[in-house]
């Protein structure tokens, strides 16, 4: 019996021990913050990433929506390429995740626009200039007579992905392992003409050349 309730205590004081240990290491991790990270502001995004060139002025949301969105730096704008072809770019870049803001997936904003989506799938992004490969989210939208094919991925900390569910568990690896949570959504659309594939085309290659760019503005 005295025997049970030696080992009963020790137990006890592991516990006891353990839940110390545990909330030291949270409160340190909270007062140490978020490490700096040095970027460029998406304003000075490249005007000409391969043949596309960037097509009348930046867009700036109305309040509410900045509101909504709750980044830290965006981009939205559109490119032209020189055989006339255009193309919408958008990043969304959030400089901690920390506080509940996060980027906003396509497939909870675009439905609530009145868009609806379809032909969904995943396709390979190659960056120019040797950056690695990978995949992002493809599909076919539409709102009334307005009709395109988008690609969209997320990236940050050295990472491209098209799920938002491993992006949300790197978020938490990184933000523990490194005192980093920073990352952004990226969007292209290109207008849907007579042919999916040419749209597709379209898009990937200005996806391509974009992603070589982005390392400056969303780091590594």
């Amino acid at each position: 019996m005295m025997k049970k309730k030696a080992e009963d205590k020790l137990r006890f004081w592991l516990l006891v021990g353990a839940l110390l240990l545990g909330g030291g290491i949270i409160n340190a991790w909270e007062r140490a913050g978020e490490a700096r990270i040095s970027r460029k502001a998406l304003k000075d995004f490249p005007r000409q990433v391969g043949t596309w060139r960037q097509m009348g002025v930046d867009t700036r949301f109305d309040a509410e929506t900045e509101r909504v969105l709750h980044a830290d730096d965006y981009l939205s704008r559109d490119y032209e390429s020189l055989d006339g072809r255009i193309a919408s770019f958008y990043v969304g870049y959030y400089a901690t995740q920390r506080n509940g803001a996060t980027y906003h997936s396509p497939l909870n904003c675009l439905p609530g626009s009145g868009w609806i989506m379809t032909d969904g799938g995943v396709i390979e992004i190659r960056p120019v200039g040797g950056h690695r490969s990978f995949e992002a989210n493809r599909y076919v939208v539409q709102n009334g007579k307005d009709r395109a094919l988008m690609i969209y991925w997320y990236d940050g900390r050295g990472r491209a992905l098209a799920s938002e569910y491993w992006g949300k568990i790197y978020t938490v690896i990184d933000s523990v392992g490194r005192r980093r949570s920073d990352g952004a959504m990226v969007r292209v659309m290109v207008p849907l003409g007579n042919s999916v594939e040419e749209a597709q085309a379209s898009a990937v290659d200005i996806a391509s050349h974009a992603a070589s760019q982005l390392p400056a503005f969303v780091p590594e």
